[in-house]
């Protein structure tokens, strides 16, 4: 048995200057930059949602410009079976998550849980 639901919505920005494409994403969602000291900071604008919504997440990365879902998870291993069930594709696995990509084409990843409130929260979805 093992627990996941939608963590974040990760807006990739291919290079230039994060905090630019950060204080875009800000004003045009209407949500306030979070500031952190976590050594991530580097490549990622956190974005303030309101209450336990999903995350907003403003990336950098080298590869074209997209947006993509994390689902979070507190069994990676078995939320990644669970998805080739369905059809979806590893693309490749890293320390801290795995890259999937779904029948329709799309990538997402696969992440450890990200949201404070994930024990507790009533929209974790139970896979057994």
């Amino acid at each position: 048995m093992h627990r996941s639901r939608l963590g974040a919505l990760v807006i990739d920005c291919q290079g230039g200057d994060l905090a630019a494409h950060g204080e875009f994403w800000s004003r045009a969602l209407g949500y306030e930059r979070e500031t952190t000291s976590e050594a991530w900071a580097e490549r990622y604008v956190n974005l303030a949602v309101p209450g336990d919504q999903a995350r907003v997440l403003v990336q950098r990365v080298e590869h074209a410009p997209r947006v993509h879902i994390d689902i979070e998870t507190d069994d990676i291993a078995a939320e990644v079976a669970r998805l080739e069930g369905l059809g979806a594709t590893v693309v490749d696995v890293r320390a801290r998550w795995t890259v999937m990509q779904a029948p329709t084409g799309h990538r997402f990843c696969v992440v450890h849980p990200q949201r404070r409130d994930f024990a507790g929260a009533p929209d974790v979805r139970v896979w057994r």
